[in-house]
Formats: C-alpha cells, sequence, structure tokens
C-alpha cells in the first residue's frame, strides 16, 4: 500500500486495528438488526421482540459508557492498556464467533424463537462491549504510537485504513455471496458474514498486539486502584477547570451527535420518502469505499490549514447535508448527499479523536481522559433521533390536523403521504444541534485555545 509509505510500524500496526474492528461496525450493526427482525417475526410477540432490541443496544451503549472512565484508569497503569485491549478485543471476537451459529439454530418451531432471540440479543450486548471497550484503549495507545506533530495524520488514515478495508470488504463479499447463492441460503450466507467478522477482527489485531507497546502510564504500587478509582472525580474537576478541553467536550457532543443520526437515520429516513432500498444500500457501500480518498485528502488539508479548521470545515459540511436533506425527494439525491457525507464523515472522526488527543495535560492518564471522551461520544447516539422522532410526529400531527383527521381515523394512504411530508422536518431539526456544536467550537473554544497558545492545533 503506497499511502502507507512514511508511516513507521508502530503507527501502521496501531493503524490496522481500525481495518480490524471496521467489520464489527458494519457487519454486525447493519445485518444482525434485520436477522434478529426475521427471528423476532416468529416470536408470539413479534413487536415486543423489537422493541427489546432497541432496549438492547441503549443497554450495551450505557454500560459502556458509565463505565469507560474507569476502565479508562486502569489501563493507564503500566502493562495494563494492551492486557484490557486484549481482553475486550477477544471478547467481541469470540461473540461474532458465536452468532456465526445462530442463523443455523431451530427458530421457526414454535417456542424456539424467543431461545435464539435470547442468545443473539446477549451475544449483541457482548460483542458491542467489547468493540467499545477495546477501542478506549485502542484510541488511548495513540499517544504512544505516534508525535503530536503526525497525531492527526495517523488518526485520520487510520479511520481510512478503516473504511477501504473492514467497513467494504466483509460487506461486499456478503452481498456478492448472496447475490450468487441466492436467498435459499440466505441462513448460511449470514453464518459466513459472522463469522468472517470474528476472524478478520482477530486477524488483522495481530499487528497492534505485536508492535504497539504501552509508553505512558503510571507505576502500580499499593493502593493504586483505589486511588485511581478516588481520583476520577479530580479528573472530572480538572477537565472542568481546563476550559478548552471542557468547551471542546461539550462542542463535540453536540456536533458528534448531529454526525451520528445523519449516519444511523439515513436510511430509515429514506424508506421513509418511499427510495428503493437497493440504491441506498449502494449508496451507503460508495460512502465506504470514497471515506479512504477523502481521509487522505483530509491528512493534507490538515497538514496545510491545521485540524481545528478542517473539523470545522467537516462541522459545516454536515449543516449543508442537513439542509440539502430536507429538500430530498429521489434516488439520486440521495447518492449526492451520501457522496457529500463521504467527503467529512472519517475526516471529522479522526481529527477530532487527535485533537482531544494533544490537549490531554498529562500522557500517563490517557486512558483516563479518553474514557470521559468515550462517554461524550457514546451518550451522543441518544440526543439526535430522539429529536429527529420527536419532531417528526409534531408535524405529523400539524399535518393530520390540516387535512381534518388523526392517527386513528387516518387511512393507510393518508398516514403513508404524512411521514413522508413530515419526515423532512424531523432532519432538519437536527441542524438545531448542528448550531449548538457549530457555535461552542466556532466562537467559544478558540477564545481558551488562544490563552493556551493552542491557537494553531
Amino acid at each position: 500500500m503506497k499511502f502507507l509509505r512514511g508511516f513507521t510500524k508502530k503507527e501502521t500496526s496501531w493503524m490496522m486495528y481500525d481495518w480490524a474492528n471496521s467489520a464489527h461496525s458494519v457487519v454486525v450493526v447493519t445485518i444482525l438488526p434485520i436477522f434478529f427482525k426475521t427471528v423476532a417475526g416468529y416470536m408470539q410477540d413479534a413487536a415486543s421482540g423489537m422493541t427489546v432490541w432497541g432496549y438492547a443496544t441503549s443497554a450495551a451503549m450505557a454500560i459502556v459508557a458509565l463505565a469507560a472512565p474507569v476502565l479508562g484508569g486502569f489501563g493507564d497503569f503500566e502493562g495494563f492498556r494492551k492486557k484490557l485491549f486484549t481482553v475486550f478485543m477477544l471478547v467481541g471476537v469470540l461473540s461474532c464467533a458465536g452468532l456465526a451459529v445462530t442463523p443455523q439454530l431451530d427458530f421457526v418451531t414454535p417456542g424456539q424463537a424467543e431461545k435464539v432471540g435470547l442468545i443473539i440479543l446477549v451475544l449483541y450486548i457482548l460483542s458491542t462491549i467489547g468493540f467499545a471497550g477495546a477501542n478506549l484503549y485502542y484510541d488511548s495507545f495513540l499517544n504512544d504510537v505516534t508525535t503530536e506533530e503526525r497525531m492527526d495524520k495517523v488518526s485520520t488514515m487510520g479511520y481510512g485504513l478503516g473504511y477501504i478495508g473492514g467497513s467494504t470488504i466483509p460487506l461486499l463479499t456478503f452481498l456478492i455471496m448472496n447475490l450468487v447463492l441466492g436467498s435459499e441460503k440466505m441462513l448460511f450466507c449470514l453464518s459466513f458474514a459472522f463469522g468472517l467478522t470474528a476472524v478478520w477482527w482477530l486477524v488483522f489485531s495481530y499487528p497492534l498486539l505485536k508492535n504497539v507497546e504501552q509508553l505512558s502510564y503510571e507505576e502500580r504500587e499499593k493502593g493504586a486502584v483505589g486511588k485511581a478509582l478516588r481520583g476520577l472525580w479530580g479528573t472530572v474537576k480538572e477537565i472542568v477547570n481546563y476550559k478548552a478541553m471542557f468547551v471542546f467536550l461539550i462542542a463535540y457532543f453536540f456536533y458528534i451527535d448531529g454526525v451520528n443520526t445523519i449516519i444511523h437515520m439515513s436510511t430509515s429516513y429514506g424508506d421513509t420518502l418511499g427510495l428503493d432500498s437497493t440504491s441506498m444500500l449502494l449508496a451507503l457501500l460508495l460512502v465506504q469505499v470514497l471515506g479512504l480518498p477523502f481521509c487522505l485528502l483530509y491528512i493534507k488539508l490538515s497538514e496545510k490549514y491545521g485540524a481545528r479548521t478542517m473539523v470545522g470545515v467537516g462541522i459545516c459540511i454536515y449543516m449543508g447535508v442537513t439542509v440539502f436533506g430536507f429538500f430530498l425527494r429521489d434516488v439520486w439525491q440521495f447518492w449526492v448527499m451520501a457522496i457529500v457525507v463521504a467527503t467529512s464523515q472519517g475526516g471529522i472522526q479522526a481529527l477530532s479523536r487527535s485533537m482531544f488527543g494533544k490537549m490531554i495535560p498529562d500522557k500517563k492518564r490517557t486512558g483516563e481522559f479518553f474514557g470521559f471522551y468515550d462517554i461524550f461520544g457514546k451518550f451522543s447516539a441518544i440526543m439526535g433521533p430522539a429529536l429527529v422522532g420527536w419532531t417528526s410526529a409534531l408535524a405529523a400531527d400539524v399535518l393530520l390536523k390540516n387535512a381534518g383527521a388523526t392517527r386513528a381515523t387516518a387511512g393507510e394512504a393518508l398516514l403513508a403521504q404524512i411521514n413522508a411530508q413530515s419526515a423532512p422536518w424531523g432532519i432538519l431539526s437536527v441542524l438545531l444541534i448542528f448550531f449548538i456544536g457549530g457555535g461552542l467550537y466556532f466562537f467559544v473554544l478558540p477564545r481558551y485555545m488562544k490563552k493556551k497558545g493552542e491557537e494553531t492545533n
């Protein structure tokens, strides 16, 4: 890979983990819900089964987010970071291997769907915890593998490798297998996809395990664990007192929520508008393919203009995407939106990570600080979708009232028409989140960064 020339072995090994774990991000997060929906269809209470999926996702995110600072603190002890990374990575890998078995289980016989569904939910939660926990330590290694001057470049390239590797190749393999073998072999294709995810994740984690070592750490001594736990509140106060970091985290909470909302709600929004699902999936696959070249572009531009400027560019682009989404009605427009999203999706996430890494005042406590960073990233996945749903519902009620109908009296055709008309208002509401995050980022953060002499970062 020519674009990896100029990176050290440690940097390349660290970046390859993005290549490794991105398979989970796409295959498990995208395909598994579809399989679970099929299983839930054989449950006595199918509607309840789908509700439980939402609860399981929220539970997994909450567990990881609340535990992140403590886990990060433990990872700061000498020799602990790689061990804990390995444990969480293996939890994720083994859970994916377990998921590979579930399509072969009998879920059609009455009473069996509930059992298979429970197994899927448990393995899904464990895989999510393993994925997020390993990522926390992976992010913490950033300060161990490179310098502050190269951090933007290394972080962004990691995201780029993830897009072109784990986010694309396993998913493309699944789609080709499904096309060649046909729908009657769908369960086999699902098993293969989940199994491939486990093997892919494990194999490409090896370079990090072999070549990356923890260089920043705190000495282990008697009572160190209790001291670290008691020190978490002190870290909170330290973050609040370090105004640049505090303002950045609040701004990040809002603008990354907007980014995640656009990512997660895009296909649901297109489906509500009546767009072709196959075309939308192909457009999203294109986003993954374009992820690497645009990450390379972000690297070049951040070297010239700085990471802070390029994150700001990303925020502005997503604001434009939100407005464009309000007027979206045709499949070709969805493709345009997907391409525009691809320009900044990896760049804004990667440079936000490196910006925070450079702000950490005590490099020995990188894991602890990234634990708090992880809280803001995980809990930000809640607000945006809820705002979209509430705004869409409010707009639908107004439109129904204007039509002289209610949800109880409206026919199926009228409800579909009303939902399609109200959905754009839900997407437009995301602009409010970007306004808050962007306002803090553009107008409040620079004042505190200048006080610390960080205006060029």
